[in-house]
């Protein structure tokens, strides 16, 4: 099985086999890492693959249209970075991806999941500064290991 994922460096499109999903997979054009580093646009047809990594995923469930989600933005990309590896971060467009907020009661946004191995160890609504945020997401994780 494979699924489609979008380079965050070169915005290329890219095919990844399934069982690649927790290692770090090259984008095809610009050789850059696809999973890491950056966070990843979830979609239906790739969020099962990428929600069932070895590596804890940390979901951002926003809307363009939403300030609160384009402010928190920036500390989630910066927490993608700091977290290079470790964990696995994905971008979920509630108005593209309408299923998916479904599917996941998603009622206000942004909306921040974290799971590991398919079961869910926290969720936050709203957006908090780079601090907060960092802090919530370690103290997240030590309780999910």
């Amino acid at each position: 099985m494979t699924f489609k994922t979008r380079c965050p460096s070169c915005q290329a499109m890219n095919r990844l086999p399934a069982e690649q999903v927790s290692d770090v997979p090259l984008c095809g054009k610009c050789r850059q890492p696809l999973l890491d580093g950056a966070p990843v646009e979830g979609t239906a047809e790739n969020f099962q693959t990428l929600l069932r990594s070895d590596i804890p995923v940390v979901i951002d469930f926003w809307a363009p249209w939403c300030n609160p989600c384009v402010g928190f933005a920036p500390v989630f990309e910066q927490s993608a970075k700091t977290h290079h590896r470790k964990v696995r971060f994905i971008k979920i467009n509630t108005e593209e991806q309408q299923a998916l907020a479904a599917q996941f009661q998603i009622r206000s946004i942004p909306t921040i999941m974290v799971y590991q191995q398919g079961q869910r160890l926290n969720m936050i609504n709203g957006a908090l500064p780079q601090s907060q945020f960092d802090q919530w997401l370690d103290e997240t994780i030590r309780q999910g290991e």
